[in-house]
């Protein structure tokens, strides 16, 4: 039985689930190098609108991005209960704008479901699958796509 215990453990992952625009969403915590409170940000002219500016993280400027506004569910008027999560992306660090942080999940390929194939490509191109976790539905993001690294060094 022991030995059965770590190859289970290889097909499960962590994903880290938070909230943005009342909506649940998770990604790979692979990618979290930390999770953090709101910090004012310094505004970027004429950068892309869901860009909220840059902050200060120990001595680098990180980009914040607004992930209600990038996935088109409006702008969000940041409150001191906000989260930025700090992932890091091809060796680039930005900072998301989200709601709260709701869990951290450990999560089998069994849990994830298929995009149904009504919903259109741009939906795709965010979104890599649904998580039916007891009575949640929880998206699941594709980071590399949400923040393509052309546009995250335009930030």
């Amino acid at each position: 039985m022991k030995q059965t215990a770590p190859e289970q453990s290889k097909t499960y992952q962590e994903v880290v689930a938070f909230r943005v625009a009342d909506q649940d969403f998770c990604f790979d915590l692979t990618s979290v190098r930390e999770i953090r409170g709101w910090t004012e940000t310094t505004i970027l002219p004429r950068a892309q609108s869901y860009v909220k500016g840059v902050i200060n993280l120990r001595g680098s400027v990180v980009p914040v991005v607004d992930l209600s506004e990038r996935l088109g569910l409006g702008a969000t008027e940041p409150h001191p209960r906000n989260v930025i999560i700090i992932t890091v992306l091809e060796n680039q660090t930005v900072g998301l704008l989200a709601d709260v942080v709701s869990d951290i999940l450990t999560v089998s390929p069994s849990d994830l479901q298929p995009i149904p194939d009504i919903v259109d490509d741009v939906v795709r191109r965010f979104i890599s699958g649904v998580l039916v976790i007891e009575d949640r539905m929880i998206r699941k993001m594709d980071l590399a796509e949400v923040l393509p690294s052309g546009q995250i060094e335009a930030a």
